[in-house]
This record gives structure tokens, C-alpha cells and sequence, in this order.
């Protein structure tokens, strides 16, 4: 008499949630695997949203969102960028830019000039308003740490394995598409 068949059962952890798995049931480990808890890209997405909504109360004093407040970041740093060199920076194109930039020249923030090298390019500027905002969002980095109640010995590895993360994924250019 041939000896019942027995299935030998594993429990692979994923996101710390313990899932039941027949061996070889390739099949239920793909639904189970589909669960909104155990997706990278929902954590990514949901520490965003987050992260954005902890900038909210920091960039009111400023009058800012905080896709103007990247924009500021990057002209802050260098001016005189043209919109694609901005949109490459920040991972945003055209489309998305040219509203957000025309807000923050109605603010008295960022002037819009023709570009020396190219008539038809626009070059990216600050007006004197603009470069005074940067004395006042100073503190903003060290008010976001404080508010997450951790220091940057805890967040530089973190930033590092999201750049690593984003460079395996083939955004290594900051190209916007």
C-alpha cells in the first residue's frame, strides 16, 4: 500500500508577518505576497506622504509646498539652472515644473529670465526675496530631526540605502523623463 503523501509546510516571514506556505505552492506564496503590508513600494510611498506632511507645518511660516520648497533647495544652491537642469535635479519634467515656477514668481521668489546662452531657454534666478528666505528656512533640516526624535548618525545610512536603492533601480542620471 503506497504511503499517504504529507506536505511539509514552511512559514517564510516577510515584513515580520508570519505567511503559511505549502512547499511548493509557488502559487499561494504569489497571492500572499501581493498583500498591501508586504510591498516595498507602499512603504516608500506611505514614508513620503509622511515625511511631506511633517514639512507642512515647518514651510507655513514660508508660504511654501514642499515641491517649492525642493525648487528652492536646488536654486539656493546654484542659480541660473534652466528648467530641464532643474527638472533633471529634482526627478520632475516640464509639465510638472512650469506651474509650481510661475506660483513662485508670482511669490516674488524666483525670476524667470532668457537664458545668455540659448534666447529660447529660460534661466532660473532668485529675486532678493528669494535669497533672504534661505536665512529663514535655515533651521527647517534641524526642526524635521527634531520632530522625527532622531539625529543624522541614524539618517545618513538611511539616505544612503534609498540613493543605493534608486541607483539599482536605473535612476543613477537624475534624469527627468
Amino acid at each position: 500500500m503506497p504511503k499517504p503523501m504529507t506536505t511539509q509546510r514552511s512559514t517564510p516571514t516577510v515584513n515580520n508577518t508570519d505567511i503559511t506556505v505549502t512547499n511548493g505552492d509557488a502559487e499561494s506564496l504569489g497571492v500572499a505576497q501581493l498583500r498591501l503590508e508586504h510591498q516595498l513600494c507602499f512603504a516608500v510611498y506611505s514614508l513620503s506622504n509622511s515625511i511631506q506632511k511633517a514639512y507642512r507645518p515647518l514651510l507655513a511660516p514660508l508660504d511654501l509646498t514642499y515641491p517649492q520648497y525642493l525648487v528652492m533647495l536646488v536654486l539656493w544652491q546654484e542659480e541660473g539652472l534652466s528648467v530641464k537642469q532643474l527638472g533633471a535635479q529634482l526627478g520632475l519634467d516640464s509639465g510638472t515644473l512650469t506651474p509650481l515656477l510661475k506660483r513662485l514668481a508670482q511669490k516674488d521668489l524666483v525670476d524667470r529670465r532668457h537664458s545668455a546662452d540659448d534666447e529660447r531657454a529660460r534661466a532660473l534666478y532668485l529675486t532678493p526675496r528669494g535669497k533672504a528666505m534661505q536665512l529663514q528656512a535655515a533651521a527647517i533640516p534641524q526642526q524635521l530631526l527634531q520632530q522625527l526624535g532622531l539625529d543624522l548618525a541614524h539618517l545618513v545610512p538611511l539616505k544612503q540605502q534609498c540613493e543605493q536603492l534608486k541607483w539599482q533601480l536605473g535612476d543613477n542620471d537624475n534624469a527627468a523623463d
